[in-house]
């Protein structure tokens, strides 16, 4: 006998159709190799607007982010006692010439005391902060001598050299001091360094003839002296 006769399905064309795509996006979905769409940059796109390291962005130790050493030196600038600090060797304008006479009409120059530390007092027998600090220098000046330190004075407005020397003698004071009756040797510093309006003043003046240390005002030996001792340490 005839076994039973299967007939196929018969599916509409529409259905037929859904069925196709089905099996192909079932086929799709399961091979993951060479059917599987690969992925674009449309729709995976790269991070590429953030800078990377050593590009736009500066790196650090570049010169954009560190300054360099004379940017970063401290500039000499006039300052109180108790602010005042020693400048970097760079940042040091050179002090000018100073010559003239003494209270006693002997020349003298700082250009003398070249190779020594030199500390600039200005002061006159007037100026009641210069008699406040004046027995200080006086002791000071003895004690760094033996480290190759110098005071030199500059004795300014005192027309009468008598008046200057009274105050010499009143105080102790065994340095020389160049007379400056008119202040014109003050105008010879750059105002950021000796402002000739401020009196007393102090500079320290490094071996290589450079102003290391300018304070405005009276100072005390407790304040100078360890501005002195870096300053000569320097050899």
């Amino acid at each position: 006998m005839r076994g039973p006769v299967r007939r196929a399905a018969v599916l509409p064309v529409g259905a037929g159709l859904a069925v196709a795509a089905a099996l192909l996006l079932i086929g799709t979905v399961t091979d993951g190799s060479a059917s599987a769409p690969r992925t674009t940059s449309a729709s995976a796109p790269r991070t590429a607007s953030a800078p990377t390291s050593g590009t736009s962005a500066p790196a650090s130790g570049t010169s954009a982010a560190t300054p360099t050493p004379a940017a970063a030196a401290r500039t000499v600038a006039v300052t109180s006692a108790s602010g005042a600090t020693v400048a970097a060797p760079q940042a040091r304008p050179p002090a000018p010439a100073l010559t003239g006479t003494d209270l006693d009409g002997n020349l003298i120059s700082l250009a003398a005391f070249r190779g020594e530390v030199v500390v600039l007092n200005v002061w006159g027998s007037w100026c009641a902060p210069c008699r406040a600090e004046a027995d200080d220098l006086a002791l000071l000046s003895g004690e760094v001598r033996g480290a190759g330190v110098r005071f030199l004075g500059i004795n300014t407005r005192d027309r009468d050299r008598d008046a200057a020397r009274s105050f010499v003698r009143a105080h102790g004071l065994d340095f020389p001091s160049l007379h400056d009756p008119t202040g014109a040797l003050l105008l010879r510093f750059p105002p950021e360094v000796l402002n000739p309006q401020t009196i007393p003043s102090t500079l320290v003046v490094d071996r290589e003839g450079r102003v290391a240390v300018a304070i405005g005002g009276a100072v005390s030996a407790g304040r100078l002296k360890p501005l002195i001792d870096r300053v000569a340490a320097e050899g």
